[in-house]
């Protein structure tokens, strides 16, 4: 099949490669210095137990038009992100293209295919135009969340820290021709693709955790096992899971683990940076608003307190804005002596 990946991050650079890898023809659309290594070296992958790969039989490019309509088009960049190449990939459909959204958070289809008073409702917090939407119809799009943790150690070369689960779902719930075909070509590249019938009920339960330890975590330059072991902070990140849990319950998600076993399972990961606090430290923009923004919408429009979400969020955000207006990073560093 014709696979155009856009972005060719840690997640992005992973798939697309090992799709590659498997016979898939795979275009990365990307810019920079990414394009040049793709373009002239092919894709480098290092897997997790060391073992090195090259996928030599991928295209690169930076212009849609020049891949040409595809069969699957995987968006694989930060949520915050989409919107700026919205207006583009319409270039990369024909009739039957599918768009695998792999971001994390509440994504702009949310509601769509979602029944009930608030069927069809944009999510401002991650599409605030509504473009996402209008370019992006929901129609096409198969849901995808994703659970490997991989890094980009230099331009078109990925390594594979650990994890292979990409579940995938229909809006409605649906087991179509199209999922399945998705989930067979992502399990044939040696990832776990199951199709959920409520891809939403996973989207909730990877939130859970990412929603409370990525903004503490970036707040506190805390590891997750950190944390986790205190008790102040573990107590917050609990008090901000109960009240996501109440937002979930009032959309009719009903989570497979308990609270306890979720926060148990992050503070197994140990000595962990979460991605914002990489963000942070790198003086990258944060992903905030997918994260816990889309949350704290959601609480509004079902008339739910989450006063422990909307403080951490306001302090997140402030963060954010002060790193852009002084074009900084934060960081800690060990002092001498």
């Amino acid at each position: 099949m014709k696979i155009a990946v856009i972005g060719a991050g840690a997640i992005g650079g992973l798939v697309g490669a090992k799709l590659a890898l498997a016979g898939e023809d795979v275009t990365f659309i990307v810019r920079g210095k990414n394009l040049d290594a793709i373009a002239t070296n092919g894709f480098k992958l290092i897997g997790a137990d060391g073992t090195e790969q090259v996928a030599r039989n991928v295209k690169a490019t930076d212009r849609y038009d020049q891949a040409g309509p595809q069969d699957i088009v995987i968006l694989a960049m930060k949520a915050h992100q989409v919107e700026a190449v919205a207006n583009d990939v319409p270039k990369l459909f024909g009739p039957e293209t599918v768009v695998v959204t792999m971001q994390n958070g509440i994504p702009f289809w949310y509601f769509h295919d979602h029944g009930g008073t608030l069927a069809g409702t944009p999510v401002r917090s991650v599409d605030p135009t509504g473009m996402v939407a209008a370019k992006i119809p929901a129609g096409r799009v198969i849901g995808c969340v994703v659970y490997p943790a991989s890094e980009l150690t230099a331009p078109g070369v990925v390594k594979h820290i650990e994890g292979d689960r990409f579940p995938v779902g229909e809006l409605d719930g649906s087991s179509s021709e199209r999922v399945n075909r998705v989930s067979a070509c992502l399990g044939a590249a040696g990832f776990k693709a199951p199709v959920l019938d409520n891809i939403r009920a996973e989207i909730w339960l990877k939130l859970w955790g990412n929603l409370t330890f990525n903004p503490i975590s970036s707040l506190s330059h805390s590891t997750l096992v950190d944390i986790c072991q205190y008790p102040p902070s573990r107590e917050l990140a609990a008090a901000m899971m109960r009240e996501a849990q109440a937002v979930a319950h009032k959309l009719g998600i009903e989570f497979r683990v308990t609270l306890d076993k979720r926060i148990a399972g992050a503070e197994k990961v140990g000595k962990h940076k979460t991605s914002m606090l990489q963000d942070v430290e790198a003086g990258r923009a944060p992903e905030i608003d997918a994260l816990v923004g889309a949350v704290v919408e959601l609480a509004r429009l079902t008339d739910t307190p989450t006063p422990h979400i909307d403080t951490v969020y306001s302090l997140v955000k402030l963060l954010a804005r002060t790193m852009e207006e002084q074009r900084g990073r934060v960081c800690l560093h060990e002092m001498a002596g």
